[in-house]
């Protein structure tokens, strides 16, 4: 019988992104956005509890149990670390294994934007990453974490659900912490950082008002505050933050994201043509006239303001849909299908005549 040490380290070997096992049905890899099926048997019931339940401990245990899901991290030394959500379904009991490089990576090696360095550089203020599960917001934010290990003296703090990169000590030091083990949660992690002389910290996901106070707290004291939403644009993910307070606290929220926001880097993750994928991105620096835009709640205006800061790195998605069609990474297909302005493409000369309707590509 196949184990599961066998079949993540097949993942590995064959440049998989996650593993996904499932009772009743055969192992699948995915590799490049595609569901791949191994040639072996269905996984019984008994497979499956042999292969996840080993992993847990007796606190995870009891939250599979009670809730049906559970996220936790498991590592193969040597060979690579993954974040793991295991789930009970009506087949039975299944868990999807993502695969987190044991190397930290680089900015410049995921070919992302220059200006994000600019970013990773900041000295305080909040820096969100945004996008749909599974488009690399943690594999961005691991990158800025690296730049800021690599270049500064700093004492780093993130919380994570689970942790996954695991970041060594070079000029930085770095406390990560897990939910479960050594946090009962974001809010609370967050507050007790503040007394733990930070320079950097890092939210794994502003899930709730509490955190996303905390946050604002925190960047607002001076520290550097990297963090998550799943929002798809900057408009959005600022629209987001203020909609979650009550009514009556939403204009000083605004007043106080002009002030503390710095960046909001929302990103996709593309089929390539010559196979991977890449990332479109939209960044919004926080200059002047989109501090007054954010304080006034004039979201909506904020797409023409990161057209007129090409200048400073801001962009659109759009735009960076149109470098990749030029740079001939994306083909037209994937491109229409991922554009939130359409018209942006055609008159840059990339009509859509002849297409199909966009196809769906699922989140890897």
């Amino acid at each position: 019988m196949i184990t599961l040490e066998q079949l993540l380290r097949q993942a590995v070997e064959m440049r998989a992104s996650d593993l996904h096992l499932e009772v009743g049905s055969r192992p699948a890899l995915r590799v490049q956005s595609d569901i791949r099926f191994l040639d072996l048997d269905p996984l019984t019931s008994e497979m499956v509890d042999e292969m996840i339940l080993p992993l847990l401990s007796e606190e995870q245990y009891d939250t599979f149990i009670h809730c049906g899901d559970v996220d936790f991290s498991h590592e193969l030394p040597g060979i690579s670390r993954f974040r793991v959500s295991a789930l009970n379904h009506y087949r039975g009991r299944g868990a999807v294994f993502r695969v987190i490089p044991n190397e930290i990576p680089t900015l410049a090696g995921l070919g992302l934007p220059p200006v994000l360095e600019k970013v990773a550089n900041l000295d305080k203020g909040l820096v969100i990453v945004a996008g749909p599960t599974g488009c690399g917001k943690s594999t961005t934010l691991a990158a800025m974490l690296g730049q800021i290990n690599e270049r500064r003296s700093a004492h780093v703090l993130t919380i994570e659900d689970p942790i996954e990169y695991i970041h060594p000590f070079r000029r930085s030091y770095i406390e990560q912490r897990e939910l479960g083990q050594h946090a009962v949660s974001f809010a609370d992690a967050l507050r007790a950082s503040l007394r733990e002389s930070p320079d950097v910290v890092m939210v794994g996901e502003m899930r709730d008002l509490d955190t996303m106070r905390e946050a604002l707290r925190a960047a607002e004291t001076g520290y550097l505050v990297f963090s998550t939403l799943h929002t798809n644009s900057a408009a959005q993910t600022l629209n987001r933050i203020v909609d979650v307070f009550p009514p009556d606290e939403q204009h000083q929220i605004r007043s106080l994201l002009s002030g503390s926001l710095k960046a909001v880097v929302c990103q996709q993750l593309l089929p390539r043509k010559s196979g991977g994928r890449v990332a479109a991105m939209e960044i919004m620096l926080v200059n002047m006239g989109i501090a007054g835009l954010i304080r006034e709640g004039k979201t909506s205006q904020i797409g023409s303001f990161l057209l007129m800061g090409r200048s400073e790195g801001m962009q659109t998605l759009d735009l960076h849909l149109v470098e990749l069609l030029q740079s001939k990474q994306i083909s037209l297909e994937v491109a229409y299908a991922f554009s939130t302005n359409p018209e942006v493409l055609a008159r840059h000369g990339y009509e859509r005549r002849g297409l199909a309707r966009a196809p769906h590509f699922p989140d890897a």
